[in-house]
């Protein structure tokens, strides 16, 4: 998909393309739109192209899950803390412990004298590390494509 400028400044010749090829286009639309010329350089597209491009993908994919589940985990951490969960409980033991895991030097950063506010503030500052960490991972990957 492909608009030809208009020539007339270059060639006089009105609104007409240059049959010789010589008029610059520029391309509307997304990469690999119908009528582009196959990835790859040779006949029936760019199987190295196309399985980097899938690779590239699931790479993407599979960083903003395990930045997402990092989160999740550091928030419910947070929530069972504000809310005063069982610690007896087998679940927020469980999370208790993978949230101490993640949260490794976030824990004392800020030492206010309320254990809640501690742990909203420092599992809090924890959670949002991740999450930009992973959105630079995310976006450094996508470059590659």
């Amino acid at each position: 998909m492909t608009q030809d400028r208009d020539s007339t400044s270059r060639s006089g010749r009105g609104g007409a393309p240059d049959p010789g090829g010589t008029s610059r286009t520029r391309r509307l639309g997304p990469p690999g739109a119908p009528g582009d010329p196959p990835a790859g350089g040779g006949p029936g597209g760019g199987g190295t192209a196309a399985a980097r491009q899938s690779a590239v993908g699931w790479l993407v994919m599979l960083i903003s899950i395990v930045t997402a589940v990092v989160v999740l985990i550091l928030v419910v951490y947070i929530v069972f803390v504000a809310f005063d969960a069982n610690t007896g409980n087998t679940l927020v033991h469980r999370i208790s412990g993978w949230a101490d895991d993640l949260a490794w030097q976030f824990k004392d950063v800020f030492q206010p004298r309320n254990h809640k506010i501690e742990v909203t503030v420092n599992y809090g500052l924890a959670a949002v590390v991740y999450l930009v960490i992973g959105r630079i991972l995310v976006a450094l990957v996508r470059r590659i494509r």
